[in-house]
């Protein structure tokens, strides 16, 4: 079997600026006898200093027997001149850590011809040369040459390595990614609140400091406490984290409010929301009532009363109201009314945008006067209404004209008396009752008149009086007493008039007078 020389160069490096070459031991190679290889003199003795104080990431080179690279070269113990043969070179990293710029040189005899190598070398000279970017922690690398000797002399070959043992420190780089979003409800009714839901994320990869959110809001929204912006600072948000904020808002006029809020952050990071859109509203109610304006004593007064929603929300819980007017009697309501106390109420429900619901009332008195009342409307966030109506009540002069005669025949030369009666049959008092009676002077002779009023005789005419007032149900009377100066088939007159009447009333008695 075919001996073999193997020969181990091992580098190395530890904390210290005295250093050590190491020498794995391997059987000596053989060295041709006109040059036999010198003894190294022994290193001298250096006080190894103590290691400086780093920050962050150091090497100290050179280092004291510590492994950082094995160089290992494999030749056949002998070959014939002009023989081709391989030889190895084995490069191994004996740390943790990558080594960069690793070359490797080899050397060549002057009679040793080269014909190849794996991987292929770059050839300067009489030097192999193979370059290796990085060699990765404990990984190896063989190289392999091929060639010839020229002449019977034996070869004498040295490589060598260099590397790069970097100090290498990491350093984390972050991206903080701001979101926001925002929500709000997209239609509410005036009286109600307005919650709105901010939501600010950090979606990056490193913390957000200082995050604030503003929302500037438009007019005719405020906070609760009357703010119209809403700042918010949310502090430092940590990626991959998010923070929710509730704030509370009103509306002070109805309409279509709309707007967005935006976050920022150190380091220029900003997010701006989407735009919410709120639509206010409010039920506006409108109130008539419209009814009998004059009416007689005891006949119904009947009232029509009409409730419209002209908003642009619905009408909640609405009820309307009418007060009642003390002494009247009768009291009738459309379906769904009841009498609670001195009021009509009809609870009408949700009245829809642009609905309308009719109601009616009706009661009747026997007292004469004006009767006014007001009918309410009323719902849930709408302002109340009121619309009013009045009646006069007034009752109904009628007066009754009676004229008799009480004895009847008469004889010539005796008195003959005439009571007229005057009667209020209805329901208002009359007034101004003018009472005038015509004789037929021919027949007749006057002879004296009484009453509720004093009369006149003029001609053949008896004037009264007026009275002024004659009140319902209520009577007057006059009496008229002639004497007969002439037999035949006499007529007696009576006229009557008054200012409820207008025209003139007229009553006639006949009396008989014989001789």
């Amino acid at each position: 079997m075919k001996s073999r020389v193997v020969l181990l160069l091992s580098i190395v490096l530890a904390l210290g600026l005295a250093g050590c070459a190491c020498m794995e031991k391997q059987p000596e190679p053989v060295k041709p006898a006109p040059k036999p290889a010198p003894k190294p003199a022994p290193a001298p003795v250096v006080e190894k200093p103590k290691p400086a104080a780093c920050d962050g990431c150091c090497r100290v080179y050179p280092c004291e027997c510590c492994p950082v690279l094995r160089l290992q070269k494999v030749m056949p113990d002998q070959v014939a001149v002009n023989a081709a043969f391989d030889y190895e070179i084995n490069v191994t990293n004996m740390t943790d850590k990558p080594l960069h710029a690793v070359v490797v040189k080899d050397n060549l005899a002057d009679h040793f011809q080269f014909k190849s190598s794996n991987p292929a070398a770059a050839v300067e000279g009489k030097t192999l040369v193979w370059r290796v970017d990085t060699l990765e922690p404990k990984a190896s690398k063989k190289l392999v040459v091929s060639g010839a000797a020229t002449k019977a002399e034996d070869i004498w070959q040295c490589a060598d390595a260099t590397y790069i043992l970097p100090a290498c420190c990491a350093t984390k780089v972050v991206q903080p990614s701001l979101a926001l979003s925002k929500s709000a409800p997209e239609r509410v009714t005036i009286c109600d609140e307005i919650p709105i839901k901010l939501v600010v994320e950090n979606k990056g990869t490193g913390a957000a400091n200082n995050v604030k959110i503003s929302d500037p809001l438009p007019d005719g929204l405020v906070t609760k406490d009357g703010k119209t912006v809403i700042d918010i600072n949310a502090g430092n948000l940590p990626a991959g984290q998010a923070k929710q904020f509730s704030v509370v808002t009103v509306a002070k006029k109805t309409g279509t409010f709309e707007n967005k809020a935006m976050a920022v952050a150190d380091g220029g990071l900003k997010a701006e929301s989407g735009v919410t859109r709120t639509v206010v509203t409010k039920p506006v109610l409108a109130i008539t009532k419209t009814g009998t304006e004059n009416q007689y004593l005891g006949r119904k007064m009947t009232y029509n009363i009409t409730v419209t929603n002209k908003g642009d929300s619905p009408a909640v819980d609405t009820i309307v109201e009418d007060t009642i007017p003390a002494g009247v009697t009768e009291v009738a309501l459309s379906a769904g009314g009841s009498v609670v106390g001195s009021k009509a109420v009809w609870k009408l429900g949700t009245l829809d945008v642009n609905a309308s619901k009719q109601m009616t009332i009706s009661y009747s008195s026997n007292q004469a006067g004006e009767f006014a009342n007001t009918a309410t409307a009323q719902a849930v966030c709408a302002d109340a209404v009121s619309a009013s109506a009045k009646t006069v009540v007034k009752g109904i002069a009628a007066i009754l004209l009676e004229v008799i005669d009480v004895d009847d025949p008469i004889e010539l030369g005796q008195n003959e008396t005439y009571e007229i009666t005057v009667t209020n049959q209805g329901s208002a008092p009359d007034t101004n009752i003018r009472v005038k009676c015509v004789l037929e002077d021919e027949f007749v002779q006057y002879v004296s008149s009484s009453g509720v009023t004093t009369g006149t005789l003029e001609g053949n005419t008896i004037t009264f009086s007026p009275l002024p007032t004659l009140a319902p149900k209520a009577k007057a009377t006059w009496k008229v007493v002639v004497k007969g100066i002439k037999a035949g088939d006499v007529r007696f007159m009576v006229i009557m008039n008054s200012d409820q009447l207008g025209r003139d009333v007229q009553e006639t008695e006949a009396t008989n007078f014989y001789e």
